[in-house]
């Protein structure tokens, strides 16, 4: 009987096959008290496992095909920065000694208290890096079950790999070294139960441009071994037991997805010019340094948005220093070959493990000490990322952007640190280079008073994924009211336009670094609105260019006119075809 199953599209494309079932990844572990004379022995345990797991990944990175995506070789050195975590081993250590836990019990408990700290961030990415945590906790209990190994390779091969059927995993949800191993499998697609779309399998996901779908609740549950199964990472579906007319529908779309994947790759080394030659700015938004590979890749000319969160996360409290900062910086700026690199100041809140005080006590983080905010807290801090990004600066094109600033008072201080940071540069007598200052657009208020925002700085960015959050008052963490996110609210649309209008005014430039600019179906409004600079994620680009090449920004302007206009523009935008 047919059904189907609805999660997250987070890869795009069709994968049609045979479902392969990976067992849940929760493993049940056995609670039990010990005796004071048997700590020891119980601690060198979980350190053997650890160590293990350990040396595990770090064969896994060096056997990595030359071809594997950047983002799996980053992701496996997050697991092994968790392995080291002191925050999970001092916990550990507690829970054993204090408390005379079994080792298992002592990891599985730690792992509920720092699971519950990830699960009260209101960043969506580093939310999700619990997942990644879980991962590396369930493979250190693995070792001390001694079941380790598995994994979608081993699981291709046992469902038959060497036919010529089609295999698609189904799963509750997949490591990074899963997911290497998957690229050496048979596998055309997957979906996991769990995850959002910034968890770790939809970024490898689309950067491997496998089909896929996550967070489909159930799936392990309802699909069984051997079912022929549809995932359509377009609209986030999976069909279980299609009907012949339904397969032959989805094969009829899969062949033709291929057709325009191949066609896409062709627009790599087209200019981004629209019919009326309106120059449009197609960046890439990266979060590793090696990720300016990827970008350079598909055409990118330049990276729109560096997030540096991720050089600050998962450190045990232990921010990076000058140096560590530079080299990161200094990584992705010479990766860029000379083209432009916007580094964002660190954009973390004050409930983020940092430890060093920051953790923010108040109901809503999103409302709280956090981005710029969490900076100017701790001059310090800021002032190290600031000389770090200035000295990366002598090397390349480098922007220095600031995220959720909303105050004249916050742009002065802001401002004043840079200049401090030059002067403490200057004392030591190091080397650095020019950088334009810019600020992100991602509050309203910012977007109200954006010709001040102008006077102050070079250029802007508009972070739509925050600015909608605030503009609706819907926290993008509750899914209680994640369905009243909506990107074509009018007055979302109207703030975006009238940031863009007055960048345009006052000849500096505008881009939009949220999901808005990455998603195809936007290209043509966000053109018409003015918009000539567009930053996203690599694998988004060449599809956004299409649409670009496509589009006649004369004809454009009068049709979003009346998309402003309108009660409920996305019955427009769904209707029109300008």
């Amino acid at each position: 009987m047919t059904f189907s199953i609805h999660g997250l599209a987070v890869a795009r494309g069709i994968a049609i096959g045979r479902a392969v079932l990976a067992a849940a990844s929760r493993m049940e572990v056995v609670h039990y008290f010990i005796e004071p004379e048997q700590v020891e022995a119980e601690l060198a345990r979980m350190r053997r496992a650890r160590d293990a797991v350990t040396l595990e990944l770090q064969r896994l990175q060096a056997d990595m095909p030359q071809d594997a995506p950047q983002e799996l070789a980053a992701l496996l050195d997050v697991h092994i920065l968790l392995l080291q975590d002191e925050v999970l081993i001092s916990g550990v250590r507690q829970w054993v000694t204090e408390r005379l836990y079994n080792a298992e019990w002592a990891l599985t408990t730690q792992l509920e208290i720092i699971g519950r700290q990830f699960d009260e961030m209101e960043d969506d990415y580093l939310r999700e890096r619990k997942a990644d945590l879980e991962q590396v906790v369930e493979r250190i209990l693995r070792h001390m079950r001694g079941a380790h190994g598995g994994g979608p390779a081993r699981l291709a091969a046992a469902a038959g790999a060497g036919s010529a059927t089609p295999l698609v995993l189904v799963a509750y949800d997949l490591s990074p070294a899963d997911m290497l191993q998957f690229k050496q499998s048979l596998f055309t697609g997957f979906v996991t139960g769990i995850g959002g779309k910034t968890s770790h399998t939809a970024i490898v996901a689309r950067s491997m441009d496998i089909p896929a779908v996550v967070g489909a609740r159930g799936v392990s549950q309802l699909v069984r071994q051997d079912d022929w199964i549809i995932i359509d990472g377009d609209a986030g579906v999976v069909i279980v037991d299609p009907s012949p007319m339904v397969l032959d529908e989805y094969r009829f779309r899969q062949r033709q997805i291929a057709l325009e994947r191949e066609r896409l790759q062709r627009l790599r080394h087209t200019p981004s010019v629209t019919l009326d030659g309106q120059h449009v700015e197609l960046l890439a938004n990266i979060e590793q340094p090696q990720d300016a590979a990827a970008a350079l890749a598909v055409g990118a000319v330049g990276v729109g948005l560096f997030r540096t969160e991720f050089l600050f996360m998962d450190r045990g409290g232990r921010l990076p220093g000058e140096e560590a900062q530079y080299q990161a910086y200094r990584e992705a700026v010479e990766g860029m070959q000379g083209l432009p690199v916007i580094i964002r100041t660190v954009d973390v809140g004050a409930d983020k493990p940092l430890d060093k005080g920051h953790r923010d006590s108040s109901l809503n983080p999103a409302l709280g000490l956090r981005a710029i905010r969490w900076s100017l807290s701790d001059p310090g801090m800021f002032r190290t990322q600031l000389r770090a990004i200035l000295r990366a600066a002598a090397h390349g094109q480098v922007r220095m952007m600031f995220p959720m600033l909303a105050h004249l008072a916050e742009i002065r201080q802001a401002l004043a640190q840079v200049q401090l940071a030059r002067a403490e540069l200057d004392a030591r007598g190091a080397c650095y280079g020019p950088v334009q200052l810019g600020a992100m657009i991602e509050v309203p208020a910012a977007a109200l008073m954006v010709r001040q925002f102008l006077a102050h700085f070079d250029f802007l960015s508009i972070g739509t994924n925050d600015l909608i959050q605030y503009a609706l008052a819907i926290d993008r963490a509750d899914e209680a009211v994640a369905s009243l996110y909506d990107p074509l609210h009018p007055a979302v649309l109207r703030l975006v336009a009238d940031v863009i209008a007055a960048g345009a005014q006052a000849g500096k430039p505008v881009c939009v670094c949220g999901e808005m600019a990455g998603d195809a179906e936007m290209t043509r409004l966000l053109l018409g609105l003015g918009l000539r600079s567009f930053s996203m994620h690599p694998a988004q680009l060449l599809s956004v260019k299409q649409e670009v090449l496509r589009a006649d920004t004369r004809k454009l302007a009068a049709w979003t006119q009346e998309v402003l206009a309108a009660d409920e523009p996305a019955l427009l935008i769904a209707a029109a075809s300008p």
